[in-house]
Order: structure tokens, then sequence, then C-alpha cells
């Protein structure tokens, strides 16, 4: 195959990006693209260790196919026509991940490390590398969202307790407010008997709902259609009382309308936040970028002491339930595009231009 010479002056900020990554030697981006040198024609992948190439004769793909049709060969050094160490460690969490979610108990540590081939001190740490927790909050975090799947179709709570993996009422009873947002016998029934107070003011955006339980703030969902919002709100709670806002819950309301418009003012309520302790990492994170301001999945990543961990962050962005409270809206891609938000992607933009408007 005749290897192309052609090489255009690169004007995208995706490839100055990729250029950026590639004389940090930054070993994070294998698998995301591949740099390729006109003078050898060898490709790499980021982070290999040979000599850094002139700028003028890289060129980047995104799969190792297309520089090999494009007549490149790969390096013996990185070998990236085989699989990263990231990619074999990746694998080997993802089998470990399995087994937790197959185990009626959580496993040992040394039984997990033992079974995906690695010690238990490497493994305990690419895995809290790549999930962003470590083994057993993992095996917790998948205990209790089974418990949640198997209270509303029980026969009692204790024996969804004993189904989802808990050794004994007390151990599940002790932490039960905080896995399930609410006492037990209250969400085996759907949220029966528990009062979620809401509100779909418009603003500048749309609609907007606001709900909250006793604890706090647990929705701000934007949206379209009154009907559609209030069918996701009783989606997650289907037997909870749906009761209007009265005068100061539409105080509230009011708060969260004046923070969309004009985000400068800042916003103090208090939450009702349901999700996995890495969940809560991620949201926590979030509350501490400030307004006017962005930051990337992988920037998170890191900040939460989890670099491998970006595809997570992005799905705990993605299952927030609480909007402009939890500012989902300021994570973008490393590239600065916008990525998918749950209020959809223009209004993520309009989020975003009032900020730096303010």
């Amino acid at each position: 195959m005749t290897r192309t010479l052609a090489n255009p002056k690169p004007t995208s900020s995706r490839d100055d990006a990729r250029w950026g990554a590639v004389v940090a030697r930054d070993a994070s981006f294998a698998g995301h693209f591949y740099i390729a040198v006109n003078t050898t024609g060898v490709y790499c992948r980021p982070g290999c260790p040979a000599r850094l190439p002139k700028r003028a004769n890289v060129r980047f793909f995104d799969t190792r196919d297309e520089a090999e049709r494009a007549g490149f060969r790969p390096c013996k050094r990185c070998k990236p026509d085989q699989p990263s160490l990231g990619e074999l460690h990746a694998a080997k969490v993802a089998q470990a991940c399995r087994l937790i979610e197959a185990a009626e108990e959580a496993p040992k540590l040394d039984a997990l490390a033992e079974t995906v081939g690695l010690s238990p001190y490497h493994f305990h740490r690419i895995f809290k590398q790549a999930v962003g927790v470590t083994p057993k909050a993992y095996a917790i975090a998948h205990r209790n969202k089974r418990v949640r799947a198997e209270l509303p179709a029980s026969d009692t709570v204790t024996a969804a307790i004993y189904d989802a993996g808990f050794n004994s009422n007390g151990r599940f009873y002790a932490n039960a407010s905080e896995v399930l947002g609410m006492a037990p016998t209250e969400f085996r029934k759907g949220g029966a008997g528990q009062d979620i107070r809401y509100a779909i003011p418009e603003c500048s955006l749309g609609l907007v709902l606001i709900a909250a339980s006793e604890k706090g703030v647990c929705a701000i969902l934007f949206g379209d259609d009154p009907e559609e919002l209030g069918r996701e709100l009783q989606d997650q709670l289907p037997h909870a009382r749906l009761i209007g806002g009265d005068k100061p819950f539409q105080e509230l309301a009011a708060k969260v309308v004046s923070f969309v418009e004009d985000p400068a003012k800042g916003i103090d309520l208090p939450l009702d936040i349901r999700g996995t302790a890495f969940q809560h990492r991620v949201w926590e994170a979030l509350r501490h970028i400030p307004v006017g301001s962005t930051a990337s999945y992988a920037e998170i990543a890191k900040k939460i002491g989890a670099p491998k961990a970006v595809r997570a962050v992005a799905r705990a962005c993605a299952t927030n339930r609480i909007a402009v409270a939890i500012p989902c809206h300021r994570v973008v891609r490393s590239d600065g595009a916008l990525s998918g938000y749950r209020g959809g992607v223009e209004r993520k933009r309009a989020l975003l231009a009032k900020e730096v408007k303010g």
C-alpha cells in the first residue's frame, strides 16, 4: 500500500489538544486516537516513549485501521496494534465488576484479585482508578441498587434485604435513609405515604419542574410539556403523594427560577440527593465549579481522584436530577464542545451563556 504523504496544515482545536497530549506523553489518551509520522511511516499511540516528531510531519487518526489503510505501520516500541496496558486493565476491572454483580455476597479482595490474575494491591489500585471507588464500595453500591429493585417486588422488607445480599437487618437499617432517601416500608410502596410538593413555573428556558421532599429539593427538571414533566416525577416515586406547592414552596420555586435567569445571584437550597457513593462524589465536585466557568469530564475525574473514570463521570452527570443546583451544565468535553444534557444541549448552551454574561 502506498503511504499518503499529504498532510494539510492542522487548524482544529481538536488536533491542537491531541498534539498537546502527545507532547505531554499522556498515556491516558491511548485508544482515543493514534499519531502517525510521515517521515518514518510509523504510527504510535499517545504516550509512546519514542523521540518526539516534528509537528509538521504528524497526522492524527481516530483508529489504527485508518492509520494502516493510509499506509502506516505500527511502532515496534509502543505496539499500537496490540491491546494497551490500560485496555488490559480495563478488561480485568470489567471482569471483576461482573463477578461482584453476580455474587450472592460481596467477594473478598484477595479472591477477586486472584481471579483476574493480579496482586491484591495492584488490583485495588487499578480498580479505583477505573471505577472511581474501591471494590468494596462498588459492591456496597450494587447491593444498595439490588435492594432498591427488590423492595417493591418482595412480600416483606426482610425478604428484600436478604435477597439483595445483606447479612442482617441491622446493617441495612443503619444506613437505610441514605440508601433509599426514605423509610424502607415507604420505598417498598413506591413512596406511598410520602409527600412530594412540586411546581412547574415558566422561565426563559421553557418549563422547569421543582420538587421537594421533607429533606429538601429532590428534582429540578427542564422540559416543554408539563404533563411529561409530571409523569417523569411520578415515575420516580409512583405511589408518593404529589402535592401542588403551597405559598412557602412557591417562594422556593421562585428562588430557583430567579437563579436560572440570573446565576450571579447564587442559590443555597437544602437538597435531597439520592445516588451511589461515586455519584455523590461527582455531584459534590460539580457544586464547586464557579459560576461562569466550565470543567471537562476528565478534569472532574481527576478532581475526585479517579482520573480513569471519565465515562463514569459522564454517566453521573447524565443521571443528575437536580439541574442548576448541581450544575452538570458546566461540564464539557475536553475539546470544549457541549455534549448531552438532560434538559437538551440548547438549554445547556443557554445556561452557560447566562453565566458568562452575568
